[in-house]
């Protein structure tokens, strides 16, 4: 409700707001609840100050199980480090906060830490798919027969290409399913969900 009003630019009943939370989550410890309020406040405050409280917003999130709102301060971190011309450390928490919130599925939180890392003048991550969806439909039917037990040859032979293509297919199929064996196909297959992966540019 606090970052709500934020966006809104109720400031004042924003403060408030995160301070009597921040107040509560203190009394009973919850580190998530106190990151989350020291994030806001921070994106209140601004500033120098603001920098302050979003460091101690990353530092208290960096401990705890809330890996979501630990992306969001590392980001939030590094666009207000950006904004101070302090480029090398903005980089720095950017690429930590692309990598956390690819791992956790942010896709769009990621999206945003890659354009403040280009406002740095630094090349984003790229952001390559991967999981069952990434797999293009040769990719797929190559990895579908492997999983069924054909071997290398018997996929060529049933597809009408070559060996190299079916190893290939199944080479670019493991790194999308973030397996590494044979073996590990058929239970990719059948749970494999789309997420993404960044690797430096």
């Amino acid at each position: 409700a606090a970052e709500g009003l934020r966006r809104l630019g109720r400031n004042d009943e924003a403060r408030a707001l995160a301070d009597e939370e921040l107040a509560l989550a203190r009394r009973w410890g919850d580190p998530h609840t106190v990151g989350a309020s020291v994030r806001v406040l921070g994106l209140i405050e601004g500033g120098e100050a603001g920098i302050r409280l979003l460091r101690e917003a990353v530092e208290v999130l960096a401990g705890s199980e809330a890996r979501v709102e630990h992306a969001h301060a590392l980001v939030d971190l590094g666009a207000a480090l950006r904004r101070a011309n302090q480029r090398t450390e903005a980089r720095e928490r950017l690429r930590e906060g692309v990598d956390l919130a690819r791992r956790v599925g942010a896709l769009g939180l990621a999206e945003r830490a890659n354009e403040e890392i280009a406002a740095t003048g630094a090349r984003p991550r790229k952001v390559l798919q991967t999981g069952l969806d990434a797999l293009t439909a040769s990719e797929r039917r190559v990895a579908q027969l492997a999983a069924d037990g054909m071997s290398n040859k018997e996929i060529a032979q049933t597809l009408f290409v070559t060996i190299k293509t079916v190893e290939v297919h199944l080479s670019h199929a493991y790194r999308k399913l973030e397996i590494s064996s044979r073996a590990q196909l058929d239970k990719a297959l059948l749970i494999s969900a789309p997420r993404s992966t960044p690797t430096s540019a």
